[in-house]
């Protein structure tokens, strides 16, 4: 073995156990799958353009050692479409713990790198539909994630098109609201993790867990992603959480067909609205 193939080695297994810590979760698994996928393998050819402070630099050169860091990379820098910060979906991946053989929706892949890490953490007889609206990264997608069983692509918005049903929905877009059909896609028991961004300066990362009663919420951190096309500028507001602090505050989503908002409403929209009330309340 080279010395810099030693070098990328070590650095990838560093990477990996500093993931594990960030997971929150004793799952070794996913220490295992920010391992052995590679994240080179999922990004345009180097040198890469890295995230700093608002703005890209470049890595010092092409070689993927650089990649073995916690920092946002430029998939798209025009667009300001990237590859998620690995600290940050590594806490998600251990908010939501991905099973065996379950069935996962992820919407907005980009490239596929956390699309392929949850095929690893699905393993055996797994499957993951992931999809993508830019045409260019879904097709290139299709291409990375060939070595990973059980996955399937799909250039659409998500917000339009049928989502299959699904144990976990993983959202990598920011969303004002949820489509109705995200939450009748979920199967009893089922989660779904999203970047709740029901104001500029509101983003958190929410997980909605489909239990007996209805739909319990739970904030866990700060997030920030792009607008999802579909769920976020097209959605109109009815209320707002005045807040950061009121929208920490939210436990369960109603359908307005099921529910109609009363004064533990943190957000309301057209179908569907955010209450301050835990599901037996």
């Amino acid at each position: 073995m080279t010395d810099e193939k030693a070098a990328l080695g070590q650095a990838r297994r560093d990477f990996a156990r500093s993931m594990l810590k960030e997971s929150g979760s004793g799952d070794p698994r996913i220490e295992r799958a920010f391992e052995l996928v590679p994240r080179e393998a999922f990004l345009p050819p180097g040198p890469w353009l890295m995230a700093s402070h608002g703005n890209y630099v470049e890595t010092p050169s092409a070689d993927p050692i650089h990649l073995y860091k916690n920092r946002l990379i430029a998939l798209k820098a025009d667009k300001q479409i990237n590859t998620g910060e690995p600290a940050l979906h590594a806490a998600w991946l251990g908010a939501v713990a991905p099973k065996a053989g379950e069935k996962v929706s992820h919407i907005g892949a980009g490239l596929g790198y956390y699309t392929a890490m949850l095929s690893v953490l699905t393993l055996p007889n797994g499957r993951v539909t992931a999809f993508e609206i830019e045409e260019d990264l879904a097709e290139q997608a299709r291409r990375n994630l060939k070595p990973f069983d059980g996955v399937n692509v799909v250039r659409a918005d998500a917000t339009r098109v049928a989502v299959p049903p699904s144990d976990l929905i993983y959202v990598n877009a920011g969303v004002v609201a949820p489509p109705l059909a995200w939450l009748t896609a979920l199967q009893p028991g089922g989660r779904m993790i999203f970047p709740w961004r029901p104001r500029e300066d509101i983003g958190l990362a929410v997980r909605m867990d489909a239990e007996a009663a209805g739909f319990a919420v739970k904030a866990l951190m700060p997030s920030w992603f792009i607008p999802c096309v579909g769920a976020s500028r097209e959605i109109r507001t009815i209320r707002a959480p005045r807040s950061p602090r009121e929208a920490l505050a939210v436990r369960s989503l109603w359908p307005i067909s099921v529910r109609v908002p009363d004064e533990s409403a943190i957000a309301i929209y057209p179908d569907l609205w955010f209450s301050s009330d835990a599901l037996d309340a």
